[in-house]
């Protein structure tokens, strides 16, 4: 792997090299490079699975990091391709000419995140949320209890339980703790 991580840093600027364990590196590049270093990844360096594409919201510095994850099967090696884009306009390459795949998981992304992959097969169709017409659910700033308590009405009978007392009522009613044990230091 570390023969790879070093053509890749030959070829464009990458962030320093994160490896969480044996098998699982991370690499942050710039926007503008994503999908050379995909391309190069896949057709030079073995790495033909993309296992998911997954977004994170970060609000406070107005950015999503994107990261592809993909897989090479010969060396065993997962890699973690990140990239950050603007909140505001949040617009990326497409890549499902890479992997034809790959348009599902913009598609989640556009419908939950709000994320545009221009070109992308069926980007623009609901992907699970139907009639959608509020803002992504899945950004940070979206209100899910005032969202809850706008749409759904209170049910009578409903109550808020502490989970551990409910759990030691009604699942454990019936156990009994085992005696403390004396020992001669006690």
């Amino acid at each position: 792997m570390e023969q790879i991580l070093k053509r890749i840093k030959e070829k464009i600027e990458i962030e320093p090299v994160t490896k969480q364990k044996s098998d699982l590196y991370f690499i942050t590049v710039a926007k503008e490079h994503i999908e050379l270093i995909l391309s190069y990844l896949k057709d030079y360096e073995g790495f033909t699975h993309l296992a998911f594409l997954q977004a994170v919201d970060y609000l406070e510095d107005n950015k999503f990091q994107l990261t592809y994850m993909l897989y090479n099967y010969n060396i065993k090696v997962n890699l973690g391709i990140k990239v950050f884009i603007n909140r505001e306009k949040s617009e990326m390459t497409s890549i499902h000419k890479l992997w034809s795949h790959a348009w599902q998981y913009q598609r989640e992304l556009h419908e939950l995140f709000g994320i545009d992959f221009p070109d992308s097969p069926r980007v623009h169709e609901s992907f699970v949320l139907e009639g959608w017409e509020e803002i992504p659910p899945m950004r940070r700033d979206f209100d899910t209890l005032e969202y809850s308590e706008r749409t759904y009405y209170k049910r009578p009978g409903r109550s808020t339980n502490d989970p551990q007392k409910y759990m030691k009522e009604k699942l454990y009613k019936n156990y009994v703790e085992a005696p403390k044990i004396r020992r001669d230091n006690d």
